[in-house]
Formats: C-alpha cells, structure tokens, sequence
C-alpha cells in the first residue's frame, strides 16, 4: 500500500515536471518575440533622469529602478531622452561597386587580400561585394585544352 503511494506521488512529480519545463519554453519563446519588447515610459525616464540629477549614482538608480545602466547612459547622452529615434538609413558603402568592377578587369589576378588592402575594407567586404557584382571565383586550377582558363 506505501509502495503504491510512493509510486504515484512519482507519476504525478515527473508529470508536474515536465509541465513546468513546457510552461518555460512557451514563456521563453513568447518574450523572445520583438513585439513583446517595450520601450520604457516617458515617466519612468523622467523619474531615473530626476533621481540621478538629485545626485544619486546610477549604478543605485538602476538597482532602485530595474532599469540597466546602458539605458540610463543613453538617455543621460541623447538630445531629448523622452522621444523615440527609429533607426536611420543605412550609411553609404565604402566600397564602391564600379571602382571594384574595373579594378578586377585591370588586375584580374590580384586576390581578395590585395584588392582588400587597396581599397582600404575588410577580405570579406570584397568577397562579399564580387558576389553581388557577379563576379566569381575560379573553378579551373590547370587550362583546359585549347589552353582558355
């Protein structure tokens, strides 16, 4: 009779624990999604931006608030702390695609490491930028027969 009670109390921990790890993971799932990100209030701000004028420090201000100090560092060094900046445009390429076109047609077997290192940009920059112009590598590492690479 013990044994059967003990047994049971086991069925319905192990089942209770995999309740609570399927609870977890919908729960992680559900804040990873961006829509469930919200900006703080404007009053929240206000409130960190007056207790650290009070001349608190912000570490203290951000245990009191629950806010991170990369935050209140950012509204400390933002124009107007109470708006929201959406992302701007992207900046302009450093590489220009033209100047990377001729510069393969007038030395075609220079390597991406020395066409990196004239233009001033990353290896990767110019692998990536050849792909888009469509400029590919070579396949053949011997001539064919006519002797055309």
């Amino acid at each position: 009779m013990v044994t059967c009670a003990i047994e049971c109390l086991w069925f319905i921990y192990k089942k209770f624990d995999i309740i609570v790890k399927i609870i977890n993971i919908f729960t992680f799932f559900r804040f990873c999604d961006n829509s469930y990100i919200m900006r703080y209030s404007q009053d929240l701000r206000k409130r960190v931006l007056d207790f650290i004028a009070d001349g608190n420090s912000k570490a203290e201000t951000s245990r009191r608030f629950q806010v991170s100090r990369r935050c209140i560092y950012n509204w400390l060094d933002a124009a107007d702390p109470f708006t929201y900046e959406k992302p701007g445009p992207r900046k302009p390429y450093r590489l220009d695609p033209e100047a990377l076109a001729e510069h393969v047609k007038e030395f075609p077997d220079s390597t991406q490491k020395e066409r990196a290192a004239h233009f001033g940009v990353s290896q990767r920059c110019i692998c990536y930028r050849l792909k888009k112009i469509g400029y590919t590598r070579k396949k053949r590492h011997s001539p064919t027969r006519n002797n055309a690479l």
